[in-house]
């Protein structure tokens, strides 16, 4: 099974994540530009029971951060797994490509869409 580590900046919270993402996205909504302080976040989504942490966080409703550094790394009490920023691997998660892209409504006009990947308008659900 895949194992996979990644973390903080400073180091201070660390996480082993097996085997593969249930759903892989890039979303555009107004959440995802403050956590990711860009134009979107990529996203896995791990079953709660294949994810593994080490430190302390602290939290923000359901988004977890690095007391220390603030590195933010995902949304890590959700009910149907925990959905990690792929900016937080180790290293970089190459084969991770999105499967589906959220509120493209508020995608920049100068970025393309992810080719092959679904398209929703708002959130997926």
């Amino acid at each position: 099974m895949r194992e996979r580590t990644g973390g903080c900046l400073c180091g201070a919270v660390r996480y082993v994540v097996r085997g593969e993402p249930f759903h892989v996205g890039r979303c555009h909504c107004a959440d995802c530009r403050k956590r990711s302080g860009s134009t979107y976040t990529i996203y896995g989504q791990w079953p709660r029971d294949a994810f593994e942490l080490e430190g302390e966080p602290a939290s923000f409703r359901s988004d977890h951060f690095c007391p220390t550094c603030g590195s933010h790394l995902g949304l890590l009490d959700e009910a149907e797994g925990v959905e990690l920023s792929l900016g937080t691997l180790d290293e970089a998660p190459f084969e991770l490509v999105p499967e589906a892209e959220l509120w493209i409504k508020r995608r920049e006009p100068w970025l393309p869409a992810v080719e092959g990947a679904a398209q929703h308008e708002e959130n997926r659900h």
